[in-house]
């Protein structure tokens, strides 16, 4: 089945989509994005996506190119048109074009290009992985140093993801100043003595819209938190671990670095925590 997809206001069939060779997203990685999950066909924390997106644009003083309630009206649209139960919608906005290669910024009244596709997930809740939990490598964390801003600058955690494939592990979590900051597209946890434990906002991290749920729905749940720096050598002597993100919702971690944690099968607090995430997500999903 052909997708339709949505660029710069049309409604298209995916093979018919273009956008210009000169486009910024394109040429300089000039761009943002979002990724917002779809479960029993309505958006998981739109909102939220949609505020964090308005923050990576301001960040860059790149223009809106819409309404939060147009962006809205075009993501329903795009669940609707596709058919899309269980699936994701990926969200691009790029500084656009103005018509050749220039290190310096377009004018001001350059359009903004914005992208927008379905992928079409059956079983995305009830996942395979999530029942077996993953296995994670550690790796030198170089990347810039705005990893709050959510960029389409993904080409060192798409090599994390081939360095833990190469691993046979299923991904990477990055290492700065002897410390974990994040998975390659997730915030990472571990619980040890029944207190989570995850590394704080700032920079150096994304600001996870799923983390934020996450950590408020244990918090309500009487959990321990310590948003702190940590140590992989910590992680690896967890009782459990896990990650977070828009895709995955909340996957536990079985192995580090070769290193089993428990008894190499996902733990009590990563399972309840999913289990607690995707019922509240579904009831207040639009």
């Amino acid at each position: 089945m052909t997708r339709t997809v949505y660029v710069n206001g049309e409604y298209l069939p995916e093979t018919e989509a273009k956008v210009s060779i000169f486009d910024r997203g394109f040429l300089f990685a000039d761009a943002v994005y979002e990724v917002t999950s779809i479960l029993d066909g309505k958006l998981i924390d739109f909102e939220g996506h949609a505020v964090r997106l308005e923050r990576s644009l301001k960040e860059l003083d790149m223009a809106s190119p819409c309404s939060k309630d147009e962006l809205l009206e075009i993501h329903q649209k795009l669940v609707e048109l596709n058919d899309i139960n269980e699936g994701l919608i990926y969200l691009q906005v790029s500084r656009g074009s103005d018509g050749d290669r220039d290190f310096v910024f377009p004018s001001a009244d350059t359009k903004p290009t914005l992208v927008l596709f379905t992928q079409n997930k059956p079983g995305l809740a009830d996942s395979d992985a999530s029942r077996k939990g993953a296995k994670v490598i550690s790796i030198e964390d170089i990347r810039w140093g705005r990893r709050d801003i959510k960029t389409v600058q993904l080409l060192y955690p798409s090599m994390g993801k081939m360095m833990a494939k190469a691993a046979g592990a299923d991904d990477a979590w990055m290492i700065e100043d002897g410390h974990v900051t994040e998975g390659t597209s997730n915030n990472a946890y571990f619980v040890k003595d029944g207190t989570i434990v995850t590394r704080p906002l700032s920079n150096d991290i994304l600001h996870g819209i799923t983390r934020k749920a996450v950590l408020r729905m244990a918090e309500e749940a009487q959990m321990k938190i310590e948003e702190r720096l940590f140590t992989i050598d910590e992680a690896k002597e967890a009782d459990e671990a896990f990650t977070t993100s828009a895709s995955a919702f909340v996957m536990p971690v079985v192995e580090i670095d070769g290193q089993q944690l428990g008894d190499g099968t996902p733990g009590p607090i990563a399972k309840r925590l999913r289990e607690i995430y995707l019922e509240e997500s579904r009831a207040a999903a639009i």
